[in-house]
């Protein structure tokens, strides 16, 4: 059987880091790895979090299984938190999935069912796992302009050019906020015009909603998405608590649908199930009740949002720093948009052998396309690095 198989390419960020451990330099810097790290250079669990599993576990009574949507209470939370009022809620639906990846895949599983073979628009650049996601649903995909890498902010008259030329038998797949890879966002007014062009060609809006709070703020975050939901007849939201909860392991995500009526709705939302239930039957339950007991009590709700805004201020704050550290050594404003962009990620728009070679000499990682993580910036050598990346470009 297997000697039919050749060897699938590896993983690139899984690979840097495994470079990363493997690298004995004590002066080396990982920018690679997209999850938010504290000053200490660790993914730290919340404190809110900690205190729900203290509740959770004082107040369990029972594994069983929880259905195929998995835990209700956390996906009428997430609801909450997502949308508001901003949709009438009896179009929509909602089931708990692993992680926001998993609540890609059974969405775009579900786009297939409807519409075999649907082409599905991502922007230029996308999370590399958007593309092998949607290939592998049998969705066909195509990009439509995105990142100026002159001006590293937002082509948005190509964008919406593109946009609105599309019609009903499109899928347009929108990151809700802090742009992964580039961290280049939309402006409310540019959000306008966005469900303005879907409201107009009738092409189905998908939502990437990872990082809801790692922005602006949530209520901030959510304007693009709540905006676009309110102006459409049908809409997808991949929801992820990875980021904003620090529940990495955990995969806990939220596929939600929203239809033109109850009855379409519910038609959907039973096609969603079956999907789910023919692939890993019902979601872990751990992580989506920790979320449920933070939303659903005040005073944790009140702890976590603390913690988020401490969480999105320290990495406004490396941004700046950064931009200001390169400003001051070059004279240039070159790399300004590092403090105007916002959520983890920054595209700086080196070219690959600057990357190695930062790697090389340096012990700087990062991604291949100069993605980096500004959560993992140590913020007593912001300098070290604005240093090495000037002398890496001369």
């Amino acid at each position: 059987m297997f000697e039919t198989l050749t060897k699938a390419p590896g993983d690139k960020i899984l690979a840097l880091m495994g470079e990363y451990a493997a690298d004995p330099r004590p002066t080396k810097i990982d920018l690679g790895v997209g999850v938010y790290k504290d000053e200490q250079g660790t993914t730290p669990i919340m404190t809110s979090v900690k205190k729900a599993e203290q509740k959770i576990l004082s107040a369990g009574k029972t594994k069983t299984y929880l259905g195929i949507a998995g835990n209700k209470g956390y996906g009428a939370a997430v609801l909450d938190l997502a949308l508001a009022d901003s949709v009438d809620r009896s179009r929509v639906r909602i089931a708990q999935a692993p992680g926001g990846t998993g609540s890609l895949w059974v969405l775009m599983q579900l786009v297939n069912r409807a519409k075999p073979g649907a082409t599905v628009w991502v922007s230029d650049p996308t999370w590399p796992n958007h593309n092998p996601i949607a290939e592998n649903s049998g969705l066909t995909v195509r990009t439509y302009p995105y990142f100026d890498t002159e001006t590293r902010g937002v082509k948005f008259a190509e964008m919406l050019a593109t946009l609105d030329k599309l019609g009903k038998d499109d899928v347009v797949l929108l990151h809700g906020c802090c742009h992964n890879p580039t961290g280049a966002n939309l402006t409310n007014a540019q959000w306008d015009q966005v469900a303005a062009s879907l409201a107009r060609t009738g092409a189905l809006p998908f939502i990437d909603l990872a990082y809801l709070g790692f922005g602006d703020g949530l209520l901030e975050d959510a304007y693009g998405t709540r905006k676009v939901i309110a102006s459409v007849p049908e809409a997808l939201i991949a929801f992820s608590g990875s980021k904003n909860f620090g529940l990495y392991r955990e995969r806990v995500g939220a596929a939600i649908l929203i239809a033109r009526d109850a009855a379409q709705a519910d038609i959907a939302q039973s096609q969603l199930l079956n999907i789910i239930r023919g692939a890993y039957s019902q979601p872990p339950d751990h992580g989506a009740e920790i979320i449920r007991t933070i939303l659903e009590d005040a005073e944790l709700r009140a702890e976590w949002e603390t913690e988020l805004n401490a969480m999105r201020g320290r990495m406004i704050r490396l941004r700046e720093k950064l931009s200001e550290a390169i400003r001051q050594r070059s004279n240039s404003k070159d790399f300004d948009f590092i403090a105007a962009h916002r959520g983890m990620f920054s595209l700086l728009g080196l070219p690959n052998e600057t990357v190695e070679h930062l790697k090389a000499a340096n012990g700087i990682y990062m991604i291949g396309d100069s993605r980096i993580n500004v959560a993992g910036i140590p913020e007593d050598r912001v300098g070290d690095l604005a240093e090495a990346m000037l002398a890496a470009i001369k």
